[in-house]
């Protein structure tokens, strides 16, 4: 079979996996997360690269089976897991579209309107985050690692001009970044590959809130100067993963300019709160930073990859990122940067299209009404959940996230690991038959349980199921650890 398949074979196969789409979307709001544990098995297939291609339509109805029947649904309004959600129908037809137009946004030159759709979505965020044109600058990047990566890179450039060209064997004393316990592990990624090292990153202890101590944050950056290093940077985290803990912005951005650091937001989750009016002040702040991370593929309902940075300090841009190649010159009377000169990125696809589509089609209020009912619903599932007497409040509730412990585990003052493998056993036992999913984590170093509101299409009635299944699972487990005569 050739490539060029036929106008009549590409509308049978177009309509054939619209239709699977149609027929997934149209049971996510029941469908089970995975299959029961007993079949979740690692499906076969072909060992040796295929010489020879098959039927086109079977192939295709084949894996769409697969995926759908044994395959682990993100989408669904019973996954209450970690921060992927429930992609919005328009930016589905987006992705095909960008897959089939297949633009490259390296230069203005040969992507003219797709470079513009994404910059003019770049100011969209922008413009709601608080600041003005011209102002600003950004790109979609891949997630919130290669957001922080580009902030953490633009920092050194504007802290040392010569870093990009030289490197970092004359800067001297050894830069330094502060970022709390609860922060992303992304940026110990990104100061490994930006030649800093892992241990550049020093780890500030958090409140009983899970924010980040501003007084261990002050004594560290003394500390460190006083041993002749260089802080750098502060990032603040607005929404962190574990815990949807949202760090004091505004007091990081006063400790920021008055200690000559750069104040990076890394707010990949909650710095979806700028689209909505009503609940903006929860990051109250990120305004004042120098440069943010959001993930429309977090909590705006985006399908992998749609992360964004953005900065204050556009005219840093060129300098961290820009080169210059005969055979992508600058566009003839542009007034746009080129996206390879301004990103850590070179070819490069439309990642921006879904959410300008989402927001043509539905507008921001929408994201106002998602944000707002979804807060609601997490209040809702804190109630339910601690009205089971089973279980503890371990932080307090911020974003939509939920962390709880076993209440067991206070009124047995049970050791840290003892309590983590009895958090496991009841995720085990929640999530034997596959209808719904949770998680474990660690919030400053204890096991809670940790549950999300992530999808749009989750209702009180996913949260009710969820408490009645909580409250069987701990039952079981408690019984299991500690026999049938322990009272829960």
């Amino acid at each position: 079979m050739g490539f060029d398949l036929d106008s009549s074979q590409r509308q049978l196969l177009g309509y054939r996996l619209i239709d699977r789409i149609d027929e997934y979307f149209s049971s996510l709001k029941d469908r089970p997360v995975q299959p029961p544990a007993g079949q979740r098995n690692v499906l076969p297939v072909p060992k040796d690269l295929p010489e020879i291609g098959e039927d086109a339509m079977a192939v295709l109805d084949d894996l769409c089976s697969q995926m759908t029947e044994e395959g682990f649904h993100i989408p669904s309004a019973n996954y209450l897991g970690l921060t992927n959600p429930t992609p919005t129908y328009m930016a589905v037809l987006a992705e095909a579209l960008v897959a089939a137009l297949n633009p490259q946004l390296a230069s203005m030159a040969r992507s003219q309107l797709a470079s513009t759709i994404e910059h003019q979505t770049v100011g969209w965020i922008a413009q709601r985050v608080g600041w003005q044109a011209g102002e600003y600058g950004g790109t979609f990047t891949t997630g919130g690692t290669e957001a922080n990566l580009s902030a953490m890179a633009v920092a050194l450039t504007q802290r040392y001009p010569q870093v990009a060209n030289d490197g970092l064997i004359g800067l001297g004393k050894r830069p330094v970044v502060y970022a709390s316990s609860e922060a992303h592990h992304s940026l110990e990624k990104s100061l490994a590959i930006l030649g800093l090292g892992r241990k550049a990153l020093r780890r500030i202890p958090v409140t009983e809130r899970a924010e980040m101590d501003l007084a261990a944050l002050e004594a560290a950056i003394a500390a460190d100067r006083q041993a002749g290093l260089e802080p750098l940077a502060v990032v603040g985290t607005a929404g962190a993963t574990s815990s949807g803990a949202i760090d004091p912005l505004p007091a990081l951005a006063e400790i920021c300019r008055r200690q000559n650091l750069w104040f990076h937001v890394d707010g990949a989750y909650g710095a979806a709160l700028v689209f909505s009016n009503r609940h903006r002040e929860l990051v109250q702040g990120i305004e004042l930073a120098d440069s943010i991370t959001i993930d429309p593929h977090k909590w705006l309902a985006m399908p992998f990859a749609a992360g964004v940075f953005l900065t204050r300090h556009p005219e840093q841009l060129e300098p961290t990122f820009g080169l210059d190649t005969s055979y992508l010159p600058r566009a003839a009377n542009s007034s746009l940067p080129d996206n390879f000169r301004i990103s850590a990125q070179w070819s490069r696809r439309m990642n921006s299209l879904k959410f300008w589509l989402t927001l043509r089609v539905h507008g921001r209020q929408a994201y106002e009404e998602l944000i707002d009912s979804q807060l609601q619903l997490a209040a809702y599932m804190e109630s339910r959940i601690l009205d089971t007497r089973v279980f503890d409040l371990a932080t307090p509730r911020r974003l939509t996230v939920l962390n709880f412990r076993a209440s067991a585990a206070r009124e047995l003052a049970l050791p840290e690991e003892e309590i983590a493998r009895l958090h496991h056993a009841i995720v085990q036992e929640v999530t034997r038959d596959g209808k719904q999913w949770i998680s474990t984590t660690r919030v400053a170093g204890r096991s809670v349980l940790r549950m999300m509101i992530i999808s749009y299409l989750t209702e009180k009635r996913h949260i009710d199921a969820l408490a009645v299944n909580l409250q069987k699972a701990a039952k079981v487990v408690m019984e299991r650890s500690f026999g049938a005569t322990r009272p829960l």
